[in-house]
C-alpha cells in the first residue's frame, strides 16, 4: 500500500500516519504544516537529528522529555548550555543519550543564536517551488536539491547533524514542502 487509506476515522491518510495513534495524531495536526518561529523550527531540527538511524515513533514518545531537558527548544537557552548541562543531558533517560546528538544541539543552538538572520528567514530560503502532489509513497522523495543546498548552506555556517536527509525531513515537518499524498484529507 503506497496510496492514501482509510484511517480509524474513514478519512484518508498517507499510510506511515496509520500505525499508532501518535503518528496518526502528529500527520493529522501538524506534520507538513508551516512553522515560521526560529525556536519552532530549531525544535525540528534537532528532533530529526535525533531520529537518524531511530524510529521516528521513539522521537515522539520521548517528545516531552526532549521539550523539558532542552528547555522547550529555546535557542537562547540551550545555546549557554555548558558542559555541566551536557552531562545532565547524558544521565536522563528521558531522551535520546547520544553524546555525539547531545553536543550537536547544543552546538546548532549557539549557532543558530549567532546567526546574522533569524534562522526561520534562512530555512524558508531553501524552500522549494509547489510541485505537483504525490499519489504514492513512491513519489516522496528522500532528499532534493533544495535540502541539498539548505544542508550545504548550514553547514556552511557551522552547524553539525544536518545532512540533506535530514533537512528533507526538516522541510516535511514544518511545511516547507507539502508530501502529504494527493487524496489524503490533510493535504
Amino acid at each position: 500500500m503506497s496510496g492514501a487509506v482509510p484511517g480509524p476515522d474513514g478519512g484518508l491518510r498517507c499510510p506511515w500516519a496509520l500505525s499508532t495513534p501518535e503518528y496518526v495524531d502528529y500527520h493529522d495536526t501538524e506534520w507538513g504544516r508551516p512553522i515560521r518561529d526560529d525556536n519552532g523550527l530549531f525544535e525540528r531540527l534537532c528532533l530529526e537529528a535525533f531520529q537518524s538511524g531511530l524510529s521516528w515513533l521513539t522521537i515522539l514518545r520521548k517528545r516531552p522529555a526532549f521539550r523539558t531537558a532542552f528547555a522547550g527548544f529555546d535557542i537562547a537557552v540551550v545555546a549557554a548550555f555548558d558542559d555541566r548541562d551536557h552531562e545532565r543531558l547524558m544521565g536522563d533517560a528521558g531522551i535520546v543519550r547520544n553524546r555525539a546528538k547531545v553536543a550537536a544541539t547544543i552546538t546548532n543552538a549557539k549557532v543558530a543564536a549567532g546567526l546574522d538572520e533569524p534562522l526561520a528567514e534562512l530555512i524558508w530560503r531553501f524552500a522549494p517551488p509547489e510541485r505537483p502532489a504525490p499519489t504514492s509513497l513512491d513519489e516522496v522523495p528522500a532528499r532534493s536539491e533544495e535540502s541539498v543546498a539548505l544542508a550545504k548552506e548550514l553547514k556552511r555556517r557551522g552547524f553539525v547533524f544536518v545532512g540533506p536527509t535530514t533537512t528533507y525531513a526538516l522541510m516535511q515537518a514544518a511545511g516547507l514542502v507539502n508530501d502529504h499524498l494527493a487524496d489524503c484529507f490533510a493535504r
